[in-house]
């Protein structure tokens, strides 16, 4: 009886001993190193230090250009055709609640748009489409394919409107798939083609332009859905009007409530309440208007209604208080131009299991591979000086440098989703808090707002400064 008990106590202790290494190799205590101190931090700032060096600044007359290409799916056929843009099937993309489900129709088209801006020898290209974001594996051949025209990345400023209704099929690893439905290599390859021909379509039709900028207080259209009244926001929709001096017209828009008026139980492709206003705009004084999603993180819409209604009443609205704004626009026939891309090194990951446990850095690749080119990007565009990051970045990081910047004399806005994904971007302060964006989607540990509003911070220092 007692050798039984004491075989028993042993395989006990050996059970016990293969669950803790277990639990070891999946998991690990959440780091809290002060960012200043790490690998990380030092070698993009090694970087930083390097463009700074190499920035380049253009002041003179403007050029513009503007391209408008299709991201509706052809769905039902019996194979799929990238030229064409035909598939069996294609997922809606933006809820996990969907479980990855195909899309049954098309509710209202889906579009990425390109907007070319050239000051003498220096170009950038902001690029928009009605997507949930631009897919880092996607943006890579993007990438390799316009290197191939002279065009380079840290030309290219992308941004997605972020509506939860568009096209899925794209999503790397398990943690993709939940949101975008199973990954389909075809789409991907189709959506590679149509984002690269926005943006050298945009190029060709460079002409003679000027250009206006300037942001108006859309505080009733959001609300702080992390803490709610107790948080700030950022409340002001940017907008950059560009007219070619013989030929069209186009406003670039950037807002940053969540795109999610429409929710889970729509399974039809739409833009949600960007796509009502990019319409609205089109059918008034522009010929295209582009959507960047600003800074959503922390930031739900406001507004009521049932079903389609509450789209068309916010970006409808919108767009009535934007065609008031360019009712009394000035223009510049010309500007100073300069823009910077800073490639950044990550934390590891910190897919949190429990309050200060998360999975370890080996299994989260495999759940979600690391993205390989995360930038954060900056446009200096007269007064203007307009970020974009690889996120939903926070509204109160936004709110901060939009201030501070306005100290300055500078208007400031910030745009999410530029080609990579790194989850939620927000202040370390909430990482604890038991909610979906800081516990589902703050994967890089609680220092990982900090350092990137520091980079940018650094960036908005260097962008500011006129070069003599």
């Amino acid at each position: 009886m007692k050798r039984n008990k004491k075989i028993g106590l042993v395989v006990l202790g050996i059970f016990g001993v293969i669950i803790v290494g277990l639990f070891s190799l999946i998991s690990c205590r959440v780091d809290n190193t002060p960012y200043f101190n790490s690998g990380y931090y030092q070698r993009t700032l090694s970087r930083l230090d390097s463009l700074t060096k190499l920035r380049k600044q253009s002041s003179g007359d403007i050029q513009a250009g503007f391209s408008k290409v299709s991201i509706n799916p052809s769905v039902g056929h019996v194979q799929d055709n990238i030229e064409l843009g035909q598939f069996k099937e294609a997922p809606l993309a933006g809820y996990g609640a969907r479980k990855g489900k195909v899309a049954t129709g098309i509710h209202d088209s889906i579009f990425v748009k390109a907007a070319a801006i050239k000051v003498g020898l220096e170009l950038v290209v902001i690029v928009g489409a009605d997507i949930l974001i631009m897919p880092p594996n996607v943006i890579d051949e993007v990438t390799e394919l316009l290197e191939k025209k002279g065009i380079h990345r840290n030309q290219v400023f992308y941004s997605a409107s972020h509506t939860h209704s568009s096209i899925g099929g794209w999503g790397p690893g398990f943690i993709g798939e939940q949101f975008a439905g199973n990954a389909n290599p075809s789409i991907n390859q189709w959506l590679v083609k149509q984002i690269a021909q926005a943006v050298t379509s945009a190029i060709s039709d460079l002409k003679p332009a000027r250009i206006g900028q300037g942001f108006f207080n859309a505080a009733p259209f959001t609300r702080n859905r992390l803490i709610g009244e107790k948080g700030t926001k950022n409340n002001d929709f940017n907008f950059i009007s560009i007219q070619q001096k013989e030929g069209r017209k186009a406003v670039i828009g950037s807002f940053g409530a969540h795109a999610t008026t429409i929710g889970a139980e729509n399974m039809q492709f739409s833009a949600d309440y960007p796509g009502y206003w990019q319409r609205k705009m089109e059918r008034g004084s522009v010929d295209l208007a582009i959507f960047c999603g600003g800074s959503v993180g922390s930031q739900s819409p406001s507004v009521e209604g049932k079903g389609f209604e509450k789209p068309q009443k916010m970006g409808e609205s919108l767009a009535d208080s934007l065609e008031n704004q360019l009712a009394h626009m000035s223009y510049l026939d010309k500007i100073s131009l300069s823009a910077m891309s800073l490639k950044m090194d990550l934390p590891d990951y910190h897919m949190r299991l429990t309050t200060h446990v998360h999975v370890s850095t080996w299994l989260s690749k495999k759940l979600m591979p690391l993205p390989a080119h995360v930038y954060i990007q900056v446009i200096q565009l007269g007064n203007l000086i307009w970020f974009t990051t690889p996120c939903d970045f926070s509204g109160e990081f936004a709110r901060q440098l939009k201030d501070a910047l306005a100290d300055k004399g500078f208007n400031a806005n910030v745009t999410s989703f530029n080609g990579s994904y790194v989850g939620y971007i927000i202040p370390g302060k909430y990482f604890y808090l038991d909610s979906y964006e800081p516990k589902t989607m703050g994967w890089f540990g609680p220092n990982m707002g900090e350092y990137t509003f520091d980079l940018i911070r650094q960036l908005s220092e260097i962008a500011i400064q006129p070069i003599k």
